[in-house]
């Protein structure tokens, strides 16, 4: 995305893997928010564990949706424009930088799904114990699927939303554009605190919907044994992870640094580790 006055513009890296033949297409998303790094690590590894040939239809991953934030390690909010990625969409072509991401986002890869799964995690603030949003509004037959693709992908709570916009055109948030479109979405936290715990990561990298909706299309799932539904709105659960100020033992490795596939843009600098 180009600059325009008030913006430097940005980068948004994609990944699009096409299987043997036709079929469902997949979107899933990640780096919303700017301090949410295991959704980043969990697509990451998607595109390198996925077999094209094994599957039929297509995956289209959006690894940093909200780069301006991310280099930044903003919470919430891009310093760009202060706005929230996830409070603008669908966008607008000749917005705000924020919107203009949430446009090019509903129009190249929402409107190309055929199924949404907008992963995120407690950003640098927040410590959420894993869930998904089963959300209800939008056509009885996009709601029924949004429930089958929240039981799918296996978490042990479910929260059920019910307040969401109905109009397409003030949808707001990433995962409530598909629906108003006729898409079934759902969202996903697993993780928090800007931190890249292994359990976190694996979560949204290993369950069902990604393996199998690109080969098998559309449900039956499998179903999530145990799975507890929380009617609560749209209010997140929260609950301690794990303990922080944990000892790293002398010569263990604290991580990896990375870059986002296809991302031209370079970390900032210099560049810093906290213990």
């Amino acid at each position: 995305m180009p600059a325009r006055a008030g913006d430097d513009g940005t980068t948004l890296p994609i990944s699009v893997i096409h299987g043997a033949g036709p079929g469902p297409v997949l979107a899933l998303t990640a780096g919303v928010h700017g301090q949410e790094y295991t959704p980043v690590l969990a697509l990451q590894r998607l595109l390198k564990t996925v077999d094209p040939k094994a599957l039929t239809g297509t995956l289209i991953l959006v690894h940093v949706s909200n780069m301006p934030s991310y280099l930044a390690r903003t919470i919430y909010c891009s310093p760009a424009d202060a706005k929230n990625l996830n409070r603008v969409f669908p966008g607008r072509a000749d917005g705000t930088l924020s919107e203009r991401i949430a446009d090019v986002i509903t129009r190249e890869v929402i409107d190309r799904a055929a199924h949404v799964v907008d992963v995120h995690c407690g950003d640098g603030n927040e410590s959420l114990r894993p869930y998904s949003y089963w959300i209800t509004s939008g056509p009885p037959g996009v709601a029924d699927a949004g429930k089958q693709m929240a039981l799918a992908f296996g978490l042990d709570h479910i929260v059920v939303d019910r307040e969401r916009p109905l109009d397409p055109k003030a949808s707001i948030y990433l995962s409530n554009t598909a629906i108003t479109r006729g898409k079934p979405a759902l969202t996903i936290e697993s993780g928090g605190m800007a931190r890249t715990d292994e359990a976190s990561i694996a979560a949204p990298h290993k369950t069902p919907p990604v393996r199998s909706l690109p080969t098998h299309g559309v449900p039956p799932y499998h179903t999530a044994v145990g799975a507890r539904v929380l009617a609560i709105g749209s209010t997140p659960v929260r609950d301690a992870m794990e303990r922080a100020a944990q000892l790293v033992p002398r010569g263990e490795n604290e991580g990896r640094l990375v870059s986002p596939p296809r991302c031209n843009s370079p970390p900032p600098q210099p560049c810093t580790v906290w213990l």
